[in-house]
């Protein structure tokens, strides 16, 4: 019971974190847009550009892996796993999936200590007109880390469920 509703938990955070990615890049369309007006048609560019595209796109990348992974929409190489049985497939899953949340969890430790000292000392990126504050980068990776590997952390149990009972193994929550 308590798997299943911190399943529906983090698959709504999942879809609203993917909602707020998806206005972010849509944003980022007009920005572009507008940039390449201003560059070609007034030689007049929008000023800080280069910065917000650039720190938007890892926020966007982080805000949509918890996604990314409960839809099953991570790459995948089944080669070995398409001939093996049900059982050893899950096994393989879970073993799989604690590498992923190993791998996020590693990522998110390490950004604790980046995030508090941008968010202290104010830092930035970009020079001149525009300034661009690095902390909302920083917090965007470490919530998206520390989200993934518990996507990934649910999935591996749920991979181990599907192995006990000798079952097949999906591993979408999502859809």
């Amino acid at each position: 019971m308590v798997n299943w509703m911190a399943e529906k938990l983090l698959g709504w955070i999942a879809r609203s974190l993917l909602l707020l990615a998806s206005l972010l890049a849509f944003a980022l369309c007009f920005l572009v847009v507008a940039d390449v007006i201003g560059r070609a048609g007034f030689n007049n560019p929008v000023q800080g550009t280069p910065e917000i595209v650039s720190s938007s796109i890892v926020v966007i990348c982080y805000l949509m892996a918890t996604y990314a992974i409960l839809s099953g929409g991570m790459m995948e190489v089944t080669l070995v796993t398409d001939i093996l049985p049900p059982v050893p497939r899950a096994l393989l899953g879970a073993v799989t999936f604690l590498l992923g949340a190993l791998l996020f969890g590693l990522i998110g430790w390490g950004s604790v200590e980046r995030f508090v000292t941008d968010w202290t000392s104010g830092a930035y990126e970009g020079e001149g007109a525009l300034r661009v504050p690095t902390w909302p980068v920083r917090l965007s990776v470490l919530v998206g880390s520390v989200l993934a590997t518990l996507a990934y952390i649910l999935l591996a149990i749920r991979a181990v469920r599907a192995a006990v009972r000798g079952e097949p193994f999906s591993s979408s929550i999502t859809h």
